[in-house]
């Protein structure tokens, strides 16, 4: 089992909120485990999946999530290294990072 940092808990936590607000919708499942996991809809407001899991899942650990949220860290850089795994034809959150 991971270690879980409260600290970085509450923070993912939070910023995976901002992001849901930010974007309501159910077309798009952004994982950042062990810490939480939120659905966010499209730029277009397009598809709202209604049962089980969207068709576009985006997964990355807090690190790169909070290196995203922070600005250290592209939407182009994390994809170019393999921080993050992004399938789905709705995967590409760079608007919510830039």
């Amino acid at each position: 089992m991971r270690n879980v940092d409260p600290e970085v808990a509450a923070r993912v936590r939070s910023e995976a909120r901002r992001l849901a607000e930010l974007r309501p919708g159910k077309a798009i499942e952004l994982r950042i485990p062990p810490y939480t996991a939120v659905q966010l809809g499209t730029v277009d407001g397009g598809p709202t999946h209604r049962r089980g899991t969207p068709p576009t899942v985006v997964e990355m650990d807090s690190d790169t999530f909070l290196s995203l949220v922070d600005r250290r860290l592209t939407w182009q850089q994390a994809l170019q290294t393999h921080q993050v795994s992004a399938s789905g034809a709705h995967a590409d959150l760079t608007d919510l990072f830039s």
